[in-house]
């Protein structure tokens, strides 16, 4: 692959999930010779298995006690994640570049206080007048930094007070989708050299009852055990199981990475994301196009990082896509070892499609009875996402040699 002045290359990488902390558990996930163990909480929120963080030291990434009080979880964990990113990329410190540095982030609704819904709801069976115990409990119950605390905005204002990003800021709302605005905006603002460097990603707390409720109210979330993504279609529920995770990427254009000596882990050379009416082959073909420039990839070194919910139709209709599409390449539905990530999905597949092609892993079958092995290093990649409900995107990553 020819190399240009404007190439989108990614150069930073924070990543965390409940397989470890920071890009050295994942790279070992990556390299493993066999699928890894499943890390599953059953009990907390049962019969709902959720992959649960591992432990982390907030104090690692937000040093102050009062910056780390007032976030919620969801919130913690992308500002951690993004100050993982630019650690990496060797901006942490710069305080220049971060003041030039564009931001966007794939964000959902931020989280509710679920003690005093809880209290509402029980007061309220007691009540008739609960208009006014509506009032009442808002005004007493809720903390005075919770309204802003929750605005989905704030993650963004958080990473920007924390880390010091001032530069433009955008943020995504809509599901997978988000992710895929999010990462595509990036990269066209970079390519059409509107921007030299970004910060993009997102991140999603799985382990909450209200988000457990609102994937079970549309029949998504699996009941039960666990099973591998693509072997769940015999397990109750829908087959979705989620985690709790951040991923942010630092993107540059290539002249900007490599005046400043800094260490290239992939190309991206195409994001796009579409959305559509899935019935009647439509999804199939709209698949198909996005798959349209990952067409010349060499099958045996190429990885699949298939941002599948689990979704019992839905999955099964992609895989079939991507197996037609693009034979031999290895297909890993990633989301079986993490948790399905929501807004932080196709930011964490192409977190991980970066790490393995950057190591040259033979990345081992996720799914050994539904994934076949690698027959070489990965050279290149592929990151879909196909959303829950709605969305699709796809991304294909090079390596620089």
């Amino acid at each position: 692959m020819s190399k240009a002045a404007n190439d989108v290359v990614i150069s930073g990488v924070g990543i965390v999930t409940c397989q470890g902390v920071g890009k050295d558990a994942h790279i070992a996930l990556l390299s493993a010779e066999r699928a890894p163990k499943a890390i599953v909480e059953t009990e907390k929120f049962k019969p709902y298995p959720v992959h649960p963080l591992p432990e982390i030291d907030w104090s690692q990434q937000i040093a102050k006690r009062g910056d780390q009080r007032q976030m919620e979880n969801w919130q913690r964990i992308g500002v951690f994640a993004a100050g993982l990113a630019l650690d990496d990329a060797g901006f942490k410190d710069n305080i220049e570049a971060c003041g030039t540095m564009d931001m966007i982030v794939a964000a959902g609704g931020g989280e509710r206080d679920i003690n005093v819904d809880t209290l509402i709801v029980d007061e309220g069976l007691k009540r008739n007048d609960r208009e006014l115990l509506l009032n009442e409990k808002l005004t007493t119950e809720l903390r005075p930094t919770l309204f802003l605390a929750q605005l989905s905005n704030l993650l963004a204002g958080n990473i920007s007070i924390v880390h010091k990003v001032t530069g433009s800021s955008r943020t995504f709302m809509g599901e997978e989708a988000s992710g895929v605005s999010a990462v595509e905006t990036a990269f066209w603002r970079i390519r059409s050299g509107e921007s030299t460097h970004a910060l993009v990603g997102g991140a999603f707390a799985a382990e909450r009852p209200d988000m457990i409720l609102l994937t079970e109210a549309i029949g998504a979330h699996t009941r039960g055990e666990w099973a591998p993504l693509w072997s769940r279609s015999g397990l109750e529920g829908g087959g979705m199981i989620t985690g709790s995770a951040g991923a942010f990427l630092v993107l540059e254009s290539r002249k900007h990475a490599e005046e400043r000596g800094a260490h290239i882990y992939a190309t991206i050379s195409a994001v796009e994301g579409d959305r559509g009416n899935r019935s009647a082959g439509n999804f199939e073909v709209r698949m198909e196009r996005l798959l349209k420039p990952a067409a010349e990839l060499p099958a045996e070194s190429t990885a699949i990082f298939s941002g599948s919910t689990g979704m019992h139709e839905i999955a099964a209709r992609e895989k079939a896509v991507l197996e037609h599409q693009l034979p031999g390449a290895a297909i890993r539905g990633f989301g079986g070892v993490s948790g399905h990530t929501i807004e932080a999905q196709f930011p964490l597949g192409l977190a991980l499609a970066a790490l393995a092609i950057d190591a040259n892993a033979k990345v081992p079958p996720f799914d050994a009875a539904h994934e076949a092995p690698m027959k070489a290093g990965t050279k290149a990649a592929v990151v879909t996402t196909v959303g829950h409900q709605r969305g699709e995107g796809v991304a294909v990553l090079s390596a620089e040699a």
